[in-house]
């Protein structure tokens, strides 16, 4: 997919911002000022599930998509920012390096993990903190000077919480706990058995232990909807998965020694599209840890803060930049 944008000046350089998902893949061209060029799309291109060749080739494709559909060429671009899913760690570097070589762009260009792109986007300043609860959960920030804090991102597996995957998981244990009457009953239980079509919670236990049973992230929408409407264990797989994203943030609130000073959480990914059920569990944690914290839902795509993350990499912070790429990608459906 790609939108080009009339009325192009080719006296001056150009932006480009990569936004590398693991769902799709988005670039963003604009000018100097932060009036968009163009837009390409492209499928999933995070390295860990398409591979080193499949990142190399979905970058290549959604960069020469919009550099092509704003009819620039590759020397007119001054510089790159690309936010990477599936790059956490310093020993991925080489990998990140070589994909973007391989775009062949002779400019200064900076790359972050994706859930930055976030906080570039959907902060006043560009600094803060990010909290991401889409199917899993994230938590990354820096401060003015460019200090970073971050969790590691891996759920589950190093106690992280707060996304889609980790409320199903949740809602699994109260109906575990139902099953052995270790817990009082719950409606997640016929929700779970509906979902892998068995006719007992025996046969639901056992699928779920034999890994017969595989649980959808999408079922999480369904767990907040029995939480609305009173289920008590429902309702505290809600509050548990809140108040642990909460404190995914206060450890990097800690880590950046934000606690006595005001700055944004932004607020990005599906789980706090549940509304005040989630989100107020989350904030009140927060708030008692920082007291000034102030919190804002990220509003525009993420892509845009890849652009913003290329003209920081030459030194341009003006804020009429993020004005005008604000208003300009309300153009495009993303």
């Amino acid at each position: 997919m790609e939108v080009t944008f009339p009325d192009k000046n080719h006296t001056q350089k150009y932006l480009l911002g990569v936004d590398i998902g693991s769902s799709k893949t988005h670039a963003l061209i604009s000018d100097m000022a932060g009036k968009l060029l163009s837009f390409g799309e492209a499928g999933c291109g995070n390295y860990e599930v398409v591979g080193v060749d499949g990142f190399i080739e979905a970058l290549n494709r959604v960069a020469n998509t919009a550099i092509s559909s704003a009819g620039i060429e590759k020397h007119e671009i001054a510089s790159m920012g690309f936010g990477i899913s599936g790059y956490d760690w310093p020993s991925e570097d080489p990998i990140m390096v070589k994909a973007i070589q391989s775009l062949q762009i002779d400019c200064p260009n900076k790359f972050v993990n994706d859930v930055m792109l976030g906080l570039i986007a959907g902060s006043t300043e560009g600094w803060g903190i990010v909290a991401d609860a889409g199917t899993g959960n994230n938590v990354r920030g820096r401060d003015k000077s460019g200090k970073m804090g971050r969790i590691t991102g891996n759920g589950i597996r190093f106690g992280e919480f707060g996304g889609a995957s980790e409320l199903v998981w949740r809602g699994m244990l109260a109906a575990t706990y139902a099953w052995s009457q270790r817990g009082s009953k719950t409606r997640i239980t016929q929700l779970l058995m509906d979902f892998a079509q068995v006719n007992s919670e025996g046969e639901l236990i056992e699928g779920l232990a034999t890994d017969k049973i595989q649980l959808n992230p999408a079922l999480a929408k369904e767990i907040i909807r029995l939480a609305r409407e009173e289920d008590l264990q429902a309702q505290e797989a809600v509050r548990f998965t809140a108040h642990e994203l909460a404190l995914n943030v206060n450890a990097v609130i800690r880590q950046l020694e934000f606690e006595k000073c005001e700055f944004e959480v932004v607020m990005m990914g599906s789980v706090f599209n549940a509304g005040e059920i989630y989100i107020k569990p989350f904030k009140k944690k927060i708030k008692q840890f920082a007291p000034q914290a102030k919190f804002v839902h990220l509003s525009i795509p993420p892509v845009v803060g890849s652009v913003l993350l290329a003209a920081e990499t030459i030194g341009l912070r003006n804020r009429s930049i993020r004005k005008t790429l604000t208003q300009s990608i309300k153009e495009i459906s993303l």
